[in-house]
């Protein structure tokens, strides 16, 4: 007689599958562009929807020589010069109902709370890029192009880009933004372009012989007068010649973007107003607004990638 056997399929009701109660949150890039805004208003004079900044302007400079005996005319100032900031309202919420804490396997509250507060820091980081994408100052990777629907695939980033972008910067008398370094911001897959040029003054011509760890690591650090920060923040699109992706690299020196805020962005517990105290609110909330300040303070390159 055959044996029988007491295995998974006999007493299947007591094998069940198992679920590891922490649950992980999805990658995550820092938010870092805000703290480019360098420039907050010093003696605002009242509450408002939008805040005025004010620039004077230098006189011409005097070069020509003083005659003895005649007294010089004398000249005026020219008008200040005006940067707005509008502020809007951002903010974003959830709902959480009873139940859901009642019957998840793993602790809902302070997962809620962090994934408020990084929506936060990440929507807030993505207006800061809007702004700064606006600048005026543009360099285009594709030499033929004068607009960005004339960037083309083979249109990438090149060591002769960086070194104008930061030419022009000081050319603008920007003050940099450590030591006589500027801060650029790059996309990782146009730092890979920029990283793997060839040639003199190229990327790996300029380590190679000094201290290839930068290399080795594969990032970039400072480079043609910028330290360079790598994000996948950097804004993308497929806005360039027959759909080709076009990616904004920024340069930045001190004052180039103006922050004004009247209500600082943070968590936001809502009351529980329903009749039977079920739906838990909570959300972010801020008064703020950005706007360029120095546009001489801001460039950009707009290229291509090898590997988009």
């Amino acid at each position: 007689m055959a044996n029988a056997y007491t295995d998974t399929s006999a007493v299947a009701g007591l094998v069940k599958t198992a679920y590891d109660r922490y649950v992980e949150f999805a990658l995550r890039s820092v938010p870092m562009h805000r703290s480019i805004a360098d420039k907050r208003p010093v003696q605002q004079a009242m509450p408002g929807s939008s805040v005025v900044f004010s620039l004077y302007q230098d006189l011409a400079a005097a070069s020509s020589t003083l005659t003895e005996t005649t007294d010089p005319d004398s000249v005026a100032l020219s008008d200040v010069t005006t940067v707005s900031v509008t502020l809007g309202e951002y903010g974003n919420a959830v709902l959480q109902t009873r139940k859901l804490g009642e019957f998840a396997f793993s602790d809902v509250d302070p997962a809620v709370a962090n994934i408020v507060a990084f929506n936060m820091a990440d929507s807030l980081d993505a207006v800061v890029v809007s702004k700064l994408i606006a600048g005026t100052n543009v360099i285009y990777s594709t030499a033929s192009a004068a607009a960005t629907n004339q960037v083309t695939t083979s249109g990438v980033i090149t060591g002769a880009n960086v070194r104008k972008a930061v030419a022009k910067l000081r050319a603008g008398k920007a003050v940099p933004k450590e030591g006589m370094l500027y801060r650029a911001y790059i996309h990782p897959e146009v730092a890979h372009d920029l990283r793997g040029e060839t040639g003199a003054q190229a990327f790996e011509d300029v380590r190679k012989y000094t201290d290839n760890a930068n290399i080795l690591h594969e990032v970039v650090g400072i480079y043609g007068g910028a330290a360079f920060t790598e994000t996948p923040r950097a804004y993308s699109a497929t806005d360039g010649a027959s759909s080709a992706k076009v990616y904004r690299t920024i340069f930045v020196g001190q004052q180039a973007l103006a922050e004004a805020t009247a209500v600082e962005p943070g968590v936001v517990i809502g009351p529980v107003t329903d009749k039977l105290m079920r739906y838990r609110p909570i959300g972010w909330y801020g008064l703020l607004g950005w706007s360029v300040y120095r546009q001489a303070a801001l460039y950009r390159i707009e290229s291509a990638s090898s590997i988009a």
